[in-house]
C-alpha cells in the first residue's frame, strides 16, 4: 500500500481527521505507520469507520506506534488479554469528566486507541479537545503564567458520589494504589515541538499555590481546553477504531445513555517523561514508577 492510497477527510477544524481507505486488519507498509503518524501529529485525534477489528488486530495496530502499555496501573485487563483495557459503562467505568488518560504517572501514555464493540443507540459519544489549540487561545499574561507553573496529577481526586454499587468498586479499585506526580503545566511535545496545556481531571493542585488557589486557576485554564472549536465529537458505530495523541489532548464520554450497553477496548502506547517550557522534567510524588503499567518506567 503506498501513501496516497487512502484519504484524509478533516472533520473538526481544529481538531479531528476520518482516514478512508486503509484496512487496519492488513499489514501496514512502514510509509503508511508514518503517513498515518504524521497526520496524527497534526489532527491529534483520527477516525476510522467500520474497521471490524478482533483484539489481536487491535494490539497489531497500536504496537506500530511504540511498545504497548499494559490495561491500566489498578484496573483489571480484559481477561486473557493483559494489554487491553475493557471501557465498560456497565461496569462503573464512565469517565465523565474531560481528562488525558493516566497522567497521575510520570510516564503516560504516548496515545490511546479504543475500539468500539458495543454501542448504544443514542448518546456514548467521545469528546476529543485540542490542548495546543488551547494554550495558543491564552492570553500572552496567561500564556507566560501557565509556562512557569507546575500542577501535582493524582488518581486520589475528589470523585463525585458512586452512582451504583458498581461504580463504587471501580473506584475502589482505580484508587486501589495512590499514585501523584508532578507535571508541568505546558508541555512541550516530543515530537512536533507545539507545547500545550497538559491538565485535565488529575491535575488536582498548583505547586506553590493553596489549593483555591489552585482551583480557580486550572479551571480558566481547562475553560480554554474544552471552547467548543477546541472539540471535536465522535459518534459511535460498531467496529470503529480511534487514535489520539495523548500527550496533547484531553477527552471526555459523556454519561447521557442511561442504563444502555456500551463497551469499547482500549489499548495503550507507552509515553515518555514530558517536560516543561523550562526544559524541567516531571517528577513523581507518591506511588513510584508503575513499572508493571509502562516499560518506559524503566
Amino acid at each position: 500500500m503506498s501513501v496516497t492510497d487512502f484519504d484524509i477527510r478533516r472533520v473538526g477544524g481544529r481538531i479531528g481527521a476520518e482516514i478512508l481507505g486503509v484496512d487496519l486488519s492488513a499489514d501496514l507498509a512502514p510509509a503508511v505507520v508514518a503517513e498515518i503518524n504524521t497526520a496524527l501529529l497534526e489532527h491529534k485525534a483520527l477516525f476510522f469507520r467500520g474497521q471490524e477489528l478482533d483484539d489481536a488486530a487491535q494490539l497489531r495496530f497500536a504496537a506500530h506506534f511504540g511498545e504497548l502499555t499494559t490495561a491500566h496501573p489498578t484496573v483489571p485487563s480484559v481477561d486473557g488479554q493483559p494489554n487491553i483495557l475493557p471501557v465498560d459503562g456497565d461496569g462503573g467505568n464512565r469517565a465523565n469528566q474531560w481528562h488525558t488518560d493516566v497522567t497521575f504517572l510520570r510516564t503516560p501514555p504516548k496515545a490511546s486507541t479504543l475500539r468500539s464493540l458495543v454501542v448504544p443507540p443514542y448518546g456514548g459519544n467521545t469528546l476529543i479537545a485540542n490542548s495546543a489549540a488551547a494554550y495558543r487561545d491564552l492570553p500572552a499574561p496567561l500564556r507566560e503564567l501557565a509556562d512557569r507553573l507546575r500542577a501535582v496529577h493524582t488518581n486520589d481526586y475528589d470523585y463525585a458520589a458512586p452512582k451504583s454499587e458498581k461504580a463504587a468498586e471501580h473506584r475502589r479499585q482505580f484508587i486501589s494504589t495512590k499514585y501523584r506526580t508532578e507535571h508541568p503545566v505546558v508541555r512541550v511535545h516530543p515530537e512536533s515541538g507545539e507545547r500545550g496545556l497538559f491538565i485535565g481531571g488529575f491535575a488536582q493542585s498548583l505547586v506553590g499555590l493553596s489549593p483555591s488557589e489552585s482551583r480557580d486557576i486550572l479551571r480558566i485554564l481547562q475553560s480554554y481546553v474544552i471552547r467548543p472549536e477546541n472539540v471535536v465529537r465522535w459518534t459511535w458505530a460498531p467496529g470503529d477504531l480511534v487514535l489520539f495523541d495523548n500527550r496533547i489532548t484531553q477527552h471526555y464520554a459523556p454519561d447521557d445513555y442511561g442504563d444502555l450497553p456500551r463497551l469499547l477496548h482500549r489499548v495503550t502506547v507507552a509515553g515518555d517523561v514530558p517536560v516543561g517550557v523550562d526544559g524541567e522534567h516531571s517528577r513523581v510524588l507518591e506511588g513510584g514508577e508503575a513499572a508493571h503499567y509502562t516499560p518506559a518506567a524503566a
